[in-house]
């Protein structure tokens, strides 16, 4: 029998209002199923917000050096379970360990304000950052600690509650960033976790009037919806969308570098990066040789499972990826493309 996770909502661990579960596999071994995790609803979005909201009056009025405090005993237990984390990252989404662990090295930034100069003589401005309410975070699978931990630290650092919704490809990595949040003395109410597919779960958070701003990463076509209902509704945002990323290799470049640049910025972290380099331009005095060896050194990748060392790129993070992948190899021969 898998273990059963829960939504974290109100300050306990509790079950999806909706009764229902997913199974979060292993995409290196399905085999492997790490557990079942709440496929929750819109009943479960607006209990977590109202918790949150209950949770943003107290910690807006909690001094910043004591919310500071808390957020540096977060990263204290970060670094201290930084190999745990990455091996359930690796579990989870398949990206090898070097990933993984430098996924896991990232944490919280240190926020201040600001002075801004003056167009007036003998005059001079100055910034601060306030506290807003509840910050929706919808964030991706493929650094899933990096970009919760980039959303989310400023926003309790300034006083924000947040209400946290992880894709679902990855929700046990996200169970243990919520675990350390609590064990470092976060209140509970100021952080809510909800598991649940983005279409349900994400598009009832972006919905809820109780959430003044909303910070997704994903899809270029999502984050377009996200935006027309935050535009409608005045909700701040702030978006991180799919990219076509571009190379250029001149003929005066070090073409060592550029190779490695290259490799990696295309199959790093299996290619699965709205900054991966999905177009290669290179100048006609060095192109011939640089693809060939760019061929060659492609073709002695170690691909395997993560969580073997001696693997250099992991699976595709599910089928539904894998498929989508080979959709475009199709569309590619059928434009006319060469396979190399």
């Amino acid at each position: 029998m898998s273990d059963r996770f829960a939504n974290f909502i109100g300050g306990e661990w509790v079950a999806p209002a909706t009764g229902e579960y997913f199974e979060n596999r292993n995409p290196a071994d399905w085999d492997d199923v790490i557990g079942c995790f709440p496929r929750s609803g819109a009943e479960d979005v607006a209990r977590a917000a109202a918790s949150a909201r209950r949770g943003f009056a107290r910690w807006s009025k909690t001094p910043a050096p004591v919310r500071g405090e808390v957020l540096h005993r977060v990263g204290d237990l970060l670094v201290q379970r930084k190999e745990e984390i990455a091996r359930a990252m690796t579990r989870e989404m398949g990206k090898v360990l070097a990933e993984t662990r430098g996924d896991a090295q990232e944490g919280g930034r240190r926020w201040f304000g600001r002075t801004v100069p003056s167009e007036l003589r003998d005059k001079w401005a100055m910034s601060f950052r306030r506290s807003i309410g509840v910050a929706g975070l919808i964030t991706p699978f493929n650094f899933p600690l990096a970009i919760p931990t980039w959303k989310m630290f400023p926003a309790l650092l300034c006083g924000n509650a947040v209400l946290f919704k992880p894709a679902e490809d990855v929700p046990h990595t996200a169970h243990l960033l919520v675990e350390i949040l609590l064990e470092a003395g976060l209140p509970p109410e100021v952080v809510q976790l909800v598991h649940g597919q983005g279409s349900v779960v994400g598009k009832a958070v972006v919905d809820c009037p109780d959430i003044p701003v909303i910070s997704f990463t994903g899809s270029t076509e999502t984050g377009s919806i996200i935006g027309a209902t935050c535009g409608r509704m005045h909700k701040r945002l702030s978006l991180e969308m799919g990219g076509k990323n571009a190379m250029l290799v001149m003929d005066d470049a070090d073409l060592d570098l550029a190779l490695e640049g290259v490799l990696w910025g295309a199959f790093g972290t299996t290619g699965q990066r709205c900054t991966a380099t999905s177009r290669l331009i290179v100048h006609e005095r060095v192109h011939d040789g640089f693809v060939k060896r760019l061929c060659d050194r492609a073709g002695r990748l170690r691909l395997g499972p993560g969580l073997d060392e001696t693997n250099e790129v992991g699976p595709l993070v599910n089928e539904a990826a894998r498929k989508k992948v080979d959709y475009y190899v199709g569309v590619g021969r059928q434009e006319g493309a060469e396979i190399l």
